[in-house]
């Protein structure tokens, strides 16, 4: 069988959808069951197979475009040239009018429950690609039950029609000796940057620990698409505790892994997620977590985590404190994540995408 992907993200700086397609890929190379079948990674431009990919049958095949017009034009001839028995979609939306039978993942519809986080054209594109491609696959893929209720409320598609395959975590690079590593009290952000997840507050709760802790220091990482746009080194430069606040856009693996192994405490002040996957990786880092007080965050996360009910900058500030200073809560949080990672595994993950294929094929 050829299975055919929309392997877009791979290229550049792989950032979610990017990481939940390699880790599949990876798996899959593994698995016995999908060595049977042709992979044919689909692009606008010529990519570098992952040498994890090795053991599988896989090519990439590019054809000319970018955008939307590739995606709707330019993917349809390729799969039609190509004979592809299914496409895997992994970004949210995917050819509409085509006669492959297709599996669209779908994480989060942020975009729909809250359009106004989104500037208005990108927000349409995404509302209209996203309920139109939901509705034309043959199955919907997405990561946690939260989502599922949500897709099924905003673009119109039964529950019956929707998977939920939880992914799994990776320890980061280099994240693995923080198990015997002494501990920094460093807190650590990891994710793009949206106005959701409240990076103000966070900065803003952080300055007033630092004045009653001067030793403490605030790691974010992540790209700004903030909208409306929020200054948030400018915030950073404003507050008490400038000089112990660090932003950077983006790190490699290497030195993301150092991170989590400096850190001690992650922090993830979201108001809506599909999943949320760096505080898992912090997680299976050993470092304690401090989440918004969510359906989903209590779903991916249960009683692995400090929650804060409201992100107001002295909530923030007294969780914070707890996850650096206060051992017993420390160790409770932690106490309970080898139980909540055993949750997810990309194992189980690439095994049931794979499933899901093959049965969209034979329906």
């Amino acid at each position: 069988m050829r299975i055919a992907i929309d392997a877009r993200e791979l290229g550049g700086q792989p950032t979610g959808v990017g990481r939940f397609l390699s880790e599949i890929l990876r798996e899959w190379a593994d698995l016995p069951a999908a060595r049977t079948h042709d992979f044919i990674l689909c692009a606008p431009e010529s990519l570098e197979l992952p040498v994890s990919t090795r053991r599988l049958k896989a090519r990439v095949e590019v054809g000319s475009g970018s955008g939307t017009h590739w995606e709707q034009i330019v993917l349809p001839r390729m799969l039609r040239r190509i004979d592809a028995s299914v496409l895997l979609a992994p970004g949210y939306s995917g050819p509409l009018f085509a006669d492959t039978p297709m599996v669209v993942a779908i994480h989060d519809v942020s975009f729909a429950a809250h359009p106004e986080w989104f500037r208005w054209r990108e927000g349409l594109r995404r509302r209209f690609l996203t309920r139109h491609a939901a509705q034309r696959a043959a199955r919907v893929i997405t990561i946690s039950e939260f989502s599922r209720r949500e897709i099924a409320e905003h673009l119109g598609v039964l529950e019956s029609q929707i998977d939920v395959v939880y992914p799994g975590v990776t320890l980061p690079a280099h994240a693995a000796k923080a198990r015997t590593a002494s501990r920094e009290p460093a807190v650590l952000y990891v994710g793009s940057l949206f106005n959701r997840r409240h990076l103000p507050e966070l900065i803003r709760g952080f300055s007033s620990l630092a004045a009653r802790h001067p030793e403490v220091r605030l790691d974010i990482v992540g790209d700004n698409r903030t909208f409306p746009r929020i200054d948030v080194e400018r915030v950073a430069r404003d507050s008490r505790a400038a000089d112990r606040v660090r932003i950077l856009p983006y790190v490699d693996d290497r030195v993301l892994g150092q991170l989590y192994a400096d850190a001690g405490a992650f922090a993830f002040l979201s108001e809506y997620e599909g999943f949320g996957l760096t505080p898992l990786e912090a997680l299976a880092a050993d470092v304690p977590i401090v989440m918004l007080d969510t359906a989903v965050a209590r779903e991916v996360c249960g009683p692995a985590a400090i929650y804060v009910e409201r992100p107001e900058p002295a909530l923030i500030e007294a969780a914070l404190e707890q996850a650096l200073f206060d051992e017993p809560v420390r160790a409770r949080v932690l106490e309970h994540a080898g139980g909540v990672l055993a949750r997810y595994s990309w194992r189980t993950c690439a095994s049931r995408v794979l499933d899901i294929l093959l049965a969209s094929v034979a329906r």
